[in-house]
């Protein structure tokens, strides 16, 4: 269990390597909370050598909260993370998902779609961190006044339609010291649970993250 600093207490979702670590990811969510498509990116991150611990954002709502990818679990979500949310609540949970890891080990962030904005977000407020990656995260191009204090690097997808080109070359043009990667993939790209699912980009970006966080990281 985590606890935030106006003593919010929460879940989340912790994958350890089976060799000592090279260093600690906050996963951060998509709109789906920490569902099994998120646990299984923890997994991944710790088969890759790193702690990796998803914060459960959606218990500031109600605790526990798993959806599916179908309208009304779409719509759920979208009114959680835009409605009922507040950004500031969110980056302390974030920020305690930071302090728990941080020990021994430097960490980054990785976010997904909400947690992709969330990720920028946070790589411009908190401390404690050395690096983020944010996949397809829509409204990071109407949160460019200030600029992030550690390397971002970004996924975006050309086909989604979240997320128009205009939007994705606004990031580019602002964050000039920042990767900005875009693949011929649709929104939510990276999650092999869903009918976007491209498993070309997915491995590209992976790759390229896996990178990112190996230079910043290990």
């Amino acid at each position: 269990q985590l606890s935030s600093a106006d003593e919010h207490q929460f879940e989340g979702y912790l994958a350890e390597p089976d060799q000592p670590a090279k260093g600690a990811i906050v996963v951060i969510q998509e709109i789906f909370g920490v569902n099994a498509h998120i646990r299984e990116v923890c997994d991944g991150y710790a088969t890759e050598g790193y702690r990796a611990l998803a914060p459960a954002l959606f218990d500031r709502v109600k605790p526990g909260i798993e959806l599916g990818y179908g309208g009304s679990d779409m719509m759920q979500g979208v009114e959680i993370a835009r409605g009922k949310l507040r950004v500031n609540e969110t980056l302390l949970d974030i920020q305690a998902a930071i302090d728990y890891l941080n020990g021994d080990h430097k960490t980054g962030l990785v976010g997904y779609c909400f947690g992709g904005l969330m990720s920028w977000l946070a790589s411009c407020e908190l401390a404690g961190i050395e690096c983020a990656v944010s996949y397809y995260g829509g409204g990071v191009s109407g949160e460019l006044d200030r600029p992030a204090k550690v390397p971002v690097l970004f996924h975006f997808g050309r086909l989604d339609a979240h997320i128009p080109m205009a939007e994705v070359n606004a990031v580019a043009e602002a964050c000039l010291d920042s990767d900005v990667h875009v693949y011929e993939a649709d929104h939510g790209f990276n999650c092999n649970h869903r009918a976007s699912f491209d498993a070309a980009a997915a491995d590209l970006a992976l790759s390229r993250s896996l990178e990112f966080f190996a230079a910043h990281l290990d």
